[in-house]
């Protein structure tokens, strides 16, 4: 393949843009803040599940309560009827009134108890509300922490965004006066070798894998037309001739 000396100059400067497109994508991949918000989201989620669990509990504790206050408000009632009756003087019947003030003592032990259980819910409710008070605080924090960090990387985005949006118009000058066939060749070379399509002969020495070339070899070199489109023997890719390279 031939092409004009001026052409395949311009493939560096082709190169030289979509290489810095190369590392401006590999920044934005790598970016320090990625890490940190995989972590802080890991955390947020993780204390969103805790939150909930600990809502959940609250509820049940909450259902607990109320369960355990009308247990004791039905205890209360009974004996309260029981002893209203004994004080009427309905009960005439001495082994009925015995029956009544049995069962309001038992009712009384059973009152004791039950509140000792309306007690014990309590403070377990009062647990729980905190746990919850301290998990929704936690979460808040962790949010903000969230949102900051996600607002970091995106500065960073609209940053290289900026940047690669000049690149890409400063290569598209380039790419445009480049011949189709030359662009043809280096683009798939540069698929293949890793990103780097064209590389420039420096002396004796090819950029792009850094072979240097034996006399004989570079003596080839210098024999060739200046508007043949040369490839280095070792790595495949367009060598390009500048005033630097010694030919």
């Amino acid at each position: 393949m031939n092409a004009a000396p001026a052409d395949q100059i311009r493939l560096l400067d082709l190169q030289a843009f979509d290489s810095r497109l190369d590392q401006l994508a590999h920044k934005r991949r790598t970016l320090p803040e990625h890490a940190e918000i995989e972590k802080v989201g890991a955390d947020h989620t993780a204390l969103k599940d805790l939150v909930v669990a600990a809502q959940a509990q609250l509820g049940d504790t909450t259902r607990e309560l109320t369960k355990a206050e009308q247990d004791v408000d039905q205890v209360r009632t009974r004996a309260a009827r029981n002893q209203q009756r004994m004080d009427s003087g309905a009960v005439t019947s001495p082994k009925d009134l015995e029956n009544l003030q049995h069962e309001n003592a038992s009712l009384a032990k059973r009152q004791s108890d039950l509140e000792d259980v309306v007690l014990e819910v309590m403070e377990r409710l009062e647990s729980s509300q905190t746990r919850v008070t301290e998990l929704t605080a936690r979460l808040e924090h962790s949010s903000v922490v969230l949102t900051e960090a996600e607002g970091r990387r995106d500065a960073k985005f609209a940053e290289l965004d900026t940047e690669v949006d000049k690149v890409k118009r400063d290569r598209e000058a380039v790419a445009a006066v480049i011949p189709a066939d030359l662009m043809k060749v280096y683009l798939r070379l540069r698929e293949q070798q890793g990103g780097v399509g064209a590389a420039r002969l420096y002396q004796r020495r090819c950029e792009g894998c850094r072979t240097e070339f034996s006399i004989t070899e570079f003596n080839a070199i210098k024999a060739e037309p200046t508007d043949k489109v040369l490839r280095c023997e070792n790595c495949g890719r367009i060598l390009v001739r500048t005033g630097e390279s010694g030919v």
